[in-house]
């Protein structure tokens, strides 16, 4: 595409597009194909004007050149884009804008008097309305004062003051509402469902396939610990599936033939046959949007503490006008008071600030569900960890498989990774990784798979059952025996490994030793959350004393319990929160979810298990733990800012009170000064939290 450069320095340029009028989806595929380019660091593209302002490092002509090959018509752009990019919501509240000043405008220069003061009563009823239903009510709030206001105004008949308090009235509401709805869009893209493959059945016989080559029609299986990826209708099966992402809903919800599902909830327990009504993009985003604004979990103490006290302010300063006209028997000054409230700028800030600390957890790779669990993490002195996927690495490794009988290598291998792969959990996921390595195919000849929680998986296979899992589900649950004259390779497996034991037909086959090592960062992360304030750092883990000695003592770990069922960890976080402690869980697997339910902020590894996932209340990437310091960072940061704000609101309005009581600020700069600050410190709320660079830094903890 041509282009002409209007300016260019150091590192940035400027430069117009010619390929035609550019509309917001235009605008859209330009940046996202821009950012995409590894030299760019920050692009803008201004859709009014046609052109684009990029920041970008090394060769002045791989920019050039980049322009040069962009095309509207790349379909490879166009994937680039998401469904929704926040470029139309802005422009919708900035046409709202325009549209506002030019109205108040153009009526100032063309209506006569008379007829503006007629427009004045006529809109005045709107806010004389809100306060009656207010005062209906039994409460006195900011309508009450916002409507006084004007029925003063307009009874001195000051048509100026009166215009002008319920200009700058829509001014801040229109500017509060698009500063929430351009947090809660940016929250709501970060939170969307991302899903690569799904079971597909085709056949007769279950294909894992890509997402998006599901169509409408469709049959899908999704059994526990999985998350339903598409809208559908359940064909077959019976399934407790948690429903909290879309409705809100504490307790699971059984569905059975018939019910209908929706994408993004998981089932806890069961399986199901879905027949899908709706493909991907069929208003997930929109449910999360709903979800955010509605759902409770987004308003932190702090957030409700807020608003309560905004609320209460309002009677003082109906109670301070009163006053002051009653002492100076000057209305002008008793309006300039009622200009004033301390409402619109604590119940914009306080929510805005979550929000952008929400924001900023995104783009590190953490995503929060509410306001709450960021409070809970900032306020938090205990951290349980779970050890495997967790403190190991999300990966962990086949180191050897020792078979029994006249089982082999290769076909146990093959056996094992056809049963683990039905439930992604880490170490469930070096089996079936082994398997591809080796170029082993394991199709499907298994009947249903049952998980077992804690323990392991019960299928059968030819007819015989086949059990793969832990030595106590397997040899004591399950009454496997070991093949005559082999009971000495059990005597030397190696006990540096964890041990994956496969029985089939109540013999065992074969033991997968998997090698999870510890994560290089993990004692960084734990000395530097107790130097931000975490008094105890607690492991809990269902392999044995001997391996989880070993682990504590290695990455600076306070307490551990070994050999530990899920109901144990929930227990022990019930103790804690008895003996007045607050508490935050980390964890990845399904076993984890009640402890992660139970915690006051429940963290989940996002390459783990769909149900923790989904049950716990923050997710953090499974690359670095590193994110748990900046997750906590951020968290004690929002407190500040929070604290912070409730100082500059409380000191800046009680001053525009004073002033204008005094007579040096009329009710209409009063007026406006309030408003501003207002904006300003919801504006100065969205700001970031942290220096990202010097985070990225940070976050290289070894």
């Amino acid at each position: 595409m041509k282009c002409r450069i209007l300016h260019e320095s150091r590192g940035r340029i400027r430069v117009h597009l010619l390929g035609g009028k550019m509309d917001l989806a235009r605008a859209d595929m330009l940046e996202y194909y821009m950012r995409s380019k590894p030299f760019v660091s920050e692009v803008k593209v201004f859709d009014r004007t046609g052109d684009a302002v990029v920041v970008y490092s090394g060769c002045r002509s791989d920019v050039i050149t980049a322009f040069a090959r962009f095309s509207y018509s790349d379909e490879s752009i166009k994937a680039l884009v998401p469904e929704h990019t926040g470029r139309e919501l802005d422009r919708k509240f900035e046409d709202r804008l325009i549209f506002m000043a030019a109205k108040r405008y153009l009526a100032k220069l063309i209506l006569p008097a008379p007829v503006r003061f007629a427009i004045a009563v006529i809109k005045s009823l709107k806010y004389i309305a809100e306060a009656l239903k207010v005062l209906a009510k039994g409460r006195i709030e900011v309508a009450v004062l916002d409507a006084t206001a004007i029925v003063v105004s307009l009874i001195r008949r000051d048509m100026a003051t009166a215009s002008s308090v319920m200009f700058l009235l829509q001014l801040g509401e229109l500017l509060e509402d698009w500063t929430h709805k351009r947090s809660v869009d940016d929250l709501a893209r970060t939170m969307s469902l991302g899903i690569d493959k799904v079971w597909l059945i085709t056949g007769g016989t279950e294909v894992l396939v890509p997402v998006n080559e599901v169509k409408t029609g469709d049959e899908l299986v999704v059994r526990t610990g999985g998350v339903i990826p598409l809208d559908g209708i359940v064909l077959s099966g019976e399934a407790e599936v948690n429903q909290a992402s879309m409705t809100g809903e504490a307790l699971p919800v059984h569905k059975k033939e018939g019910s209908y599902v929706y994408a993004g909830t998981v089932v806890e327990d069961g399986y199901c046959r879905i027949k899908v009504d709706k493909t991907a993009g069929s208003g997930k985003y929109d449910r999360i949007v709903k979800m955010i604004e509605e759902s409770e979990k987004l308003k932190s103490e702090a957030e409700s503490k807020a608003s309560h006290l905004a609320d209460k302010l309002v009677p003082f300063s109906l109670g301070g006008t009163l006053l002051t006209y009653l002492i100076t028997r000057n209305a002008t000054k008793a309006i300039s008071i009622l200009m004033v409230d301390f409402s619109c700028a604590l119940k914009l800030a306080m929510p805005i600030s979550v929000i952008s600390a929400m924001r900023e957890c995104s783009t590190y790779g953490i995503t929060v569900k509410g306001g709450k669990f960021l409070e809970a993490v900032a306020e938090a002195d205990t951290i349980v960890f779970d050890k495997t996927g967790t403190l190991t690495h999300a990966q962990p490794r086949v180191a050897k498989i020792v078979t029994f009988g006249w089982n082999s290598e290769a076909e146990s291998l093959r056996l094992a990774a056809c049963l683990e792969e039905h439930f992604p959990h880490s170490i469930a996921n070096a089996v079936v990784r082994e398997a591809e390595v080796r170029g082993l195919l394991h199709e499907e000849r298994h009947s249903a798979v049952q998980y077992v929680v804690a323990h392991g998986i019960s299928s059968s296979i030819d007819g015989e059952k086949a059990v793969i899992g832990s030595y106590h589900f397997v040899f004591e649950d399950e009454c496997a025996i070991v093949p005559d004259g082999e009971e000495y390779k059990l005597n030397l497996l190696p006990a540096e490994y964890s041990h994956l034991y496969l029985a089939v037909g109540g013999k065992l086959a074969a033991v997968i030793c998997i090698e999870d090592p510890l994560r290089e960062e993990a004692a960084g992360v734990i000395s530097e959350l107790k130097k931000l304030g975490i008094s105890k750092a607690v492991m809990m883990t269902g392999d044995s004393k001997r391996t989880a000695e070993a682990v504590a003592a290695k990455v600076g770990i306070d307490e551990f319990y070994p050999e530990v069922l899920p109901e144990d960890k929930a227990a022990f976080i019930k103790r804690e929160h008895e003996a007045g402690r607050t508490v935050i869980m980390i964890g990845d697997g399904i076993n984890d979810s009640p402890a992660l339910s139970e915690a006051d902020a429940g963290i989940a590894i996002s390459t783990g298990a769909a149900i923790a996932r989904e049950i716990a209340d923050i997710t953090v990437s499974a690359d670095d733990l590193g994110c748990l310091v900046t997750l906590r960072r951020i968290s004690c940061e929002l407190m500040k800012r929070i604290r912070l704000n409730y100082r500059t609101i409380i000191g800046f309005n009680f001053g525009l009170i004073v002033l204008g009581a005094a007579g040096i600020l009329p009710p209409a700069a009063s007026a406006f000064l309030h408003n501003s600050s207002t904006v300003a410190i919801g504006t100065a709320s969205m700001r970031s939290y942290l220096d990202r660079s010097e985070e990225t830094g940070k976050r290289k903890i070894t």
